[in-house]
């Protein structure tokens, strides 16, 4: 089997969204961004994404798409969640289009470990996502009917795409294709390109311009097209039953098994007992008072936000306040336009696509201070107001950032007026956060882990920067990596050898040495470098700088 090129991985991406009744354009988009995130740690894979996308070579171009689709790496993206939502039978085939991408994307630049582990977790994200598989503890409830048929199908599914990957990352761990003295390489790992094709890239890139032509590649040689599914895919993915819509016992079960949020958690159940009543009253012909529906949640990165925001969808959905329970997740970048005019019509486009469900804008605050986010704002505001039956805003971001934001904008206080809270998690949950990621991916922890990642964990500053679930995530894809990186030689590894993580595979990576200047004869600091920070130079002050290794 050949390895998926992500050229042709994303017009497979495009033909399953026709299929599937959805905007081909859109899931280009969404595919693209996947892609940037999965290969962000590899060195010069924006070369290769610009090449595989028809863009110019720009490094910023295709950071920007990475920022955007990291949280694709734990998350559904938008038409996987509303392929889902809408019950299609195509959701499970756009989310193997998807996982497709993400392979091939491991394979962009010089790969690393942390590029494999991230599309790992993207595949196994869209596919869960799509198959309504959760982290809640099975119970009969949930695993009853046809969500049984789908926890009996998962393990079928996801193996279809993981062997695509594996195919790639033997190719990645090949050391004959390899070049170890790659510079900025991973230790034993090269680039995927060959030899002359670097050289025209870097000089093409030293000279700030892109390779005559090189946008063009993709339509000079055709694409590998991806392998046709099996006879036995082929037979099997029509039989699929269309996942049922969870009942409002159901998620609330979803958000009750969540780790910590203890506060969290009482606050979205009244807030749910709230429209619960509300419905009944209605129901018997009495008036309803007019309440808030709307949301802010504040918190630091990797505190659940997201994750909450979408059991809401869902349990809005469930008590009638939202016909569809989508949720689109947007930042500022989604909204705003490079003209004055323009974002309105993109706010407004944005708000469509959220209209049924839940539209959630992480870091909200960011809108502040400028005639365009004013301009996303009051557009908002009018949006809200006239889609108010329709339609549920959260706005996330810290905590006096929030404020000061919702203070600030009149329109947005008297549409916003409840506030939910999210706590940093303690060593022990995020302990928990962790071996269940490492369950849900089908691993064991050796003796040893736990303590390699509480020491890790001891070593993190718990500031507003510590990522929280997203540094037990960062671990568990690093360590995903590493552990494909020690089995590269072992020909037929055991199960149980394919199954357990061990304690180097959490370790830290070294950090570089640095081989200081020797102090000349006579005592004399070394010259001094104006490209060096002051600390490092001679001329910082009377104390000896001190090298760390």
């Amino acid at each position: 089997m050949s390895s998926p090129d992500l050229a042709g991985t994303l017009d497979a991406l495009a033909d399953a969204a026709r299929t599937a009744g959805v905007d081909a354009d859109a899931a280009r988009v969404e595919g693209e961004q996947l892609a940037a995130s999965v290969a962000e740690s590899a060195v010069g894979s924006f070369v290769d994404w610009c090449t595989a996308t028809g863009r110019a070579i720009s490094a910023q171009v295709f950071m920007e798409a990475a920022v955007k689709g990291r949280r694709f790496r734990t998350s559904a993206t938008p038409l996987v969640a509303q392929l889902h939502n809408s019950r299609s039978q195509r959701a499970v085939p756009y989310a193997k289009a998807l996982a497709e991408v993400a392979s091939a994307a491991a394979l962009l630049g010089q790969p690393t470990p942390l590029s494999i582990g991230a599309a790992q977790s993207a595949a196994s994200a869209q596919l869960n996502a799509a198959q309504g598989l959760s982290a809640v503890p099975a119970t009969p409830a949930i695993r009853s009917g046809s969500d049984a048929e789908f926890v009996r199908q998962a393990p079928q599914i996801l193996s279809s795409v993981l062997d695509r990957m594996h195919t790639s990352q033997s190719r990645l761990l090949d050391l004959q294709q390899l070049d170890p003295f790659g510079a900025g390489a991973f230790p034993g790992l090269g680039s995927t390109a060959t030899g002359s094709d670097r050289q025209s890239l870097d000089r093409s890139e030293q000279r700030g311009g892109a390779q005559p032509g090189l946008d063009k590649l993709d339509q000079q040689a055709p694409p590998v097209q991806a392998a046709p599914p099996s006879a036995d895919e082929a037979v099997a993915e029509p039989e699929q039953p269309a996942e049922p819509e969870k009942s409002l016992e159901e998620l609330l079960a979803e958000l009750d098994a969540l780790v910590g949020l203890a506060t969290v958690k009482a606050e979205i159940h009244r807030q749910t007992a709230v429209l619960k009543v509300d419905a009944l009253r209605a129901k018997a012909g009495l008036k309803s008072p007019t309440i808030t529906r709307h949301l802010v949640f504040v918190g630091n990165p990797g505190t659940g936000k997201t994750t909450v925001a979408r059991l809401v969808a869902g349990i809005y959905r469930a008590v009638g306040l939202l016909s569809k329970g989508q949720l689109v997740e947007v930042d500022r970048s989604e909204l705003v336009a490079g003209y004055l005019g323009q974002t309105a019509m993109k706010t407004a486009e944005v708000v469509a696509k959220a209209e049924g469900g839940v539209l959630f804008i992480d870091e909200a605050y960011s809108l502040n201070g400028d005639q365009y986010g004013e301009e996303a704002i009051n557009t908002l505001v009018k949006e809200m107001e006239d889609k108010r039956n329709d339609l549920v805003v959260i706005v996330a971001g810290y905590p006096l950032p929030m404020q000061i934001f919702i203070a600030q904008n009149p329109g947005l206080a008297s549409r916003f007026r409840t506030t939910i809270g999210f706590d940093d998690y303690t060593d022990d949950e995020l302990e928990g956060i962790f071996t269940g990621m490492v369950s849900r991916a089908d691993y064991d922890l050796g003796e040893g882990c736990l303590a390699a990642f509480h020491d890790l964990l001891a070593a993190q500053v718990r500031d507003e920067t510590f990522g929280n679930g997203r540094f037990a995530r960062n671990v568990l894809e690093a360590a995903v990596g590493k552990h494909a990186w020690r089995l590269r030689d072992v020909t037929e590894p055991t199960l149980d050898q394919l199954r357990t993580l061990l304690p180097d595979d959490l370790a830290p990576d070294a950090a570089p040495a640095v081989d200081w200047p020797a102090t000349p004869p006579g005592g004399l600091e070394p010259p001094s470098d104006p490209t060096l920070p002051a600390a490092h130079r001679g001329d910082a002050g009377d104390d000896p700088v001190q090298a760390t290794p």
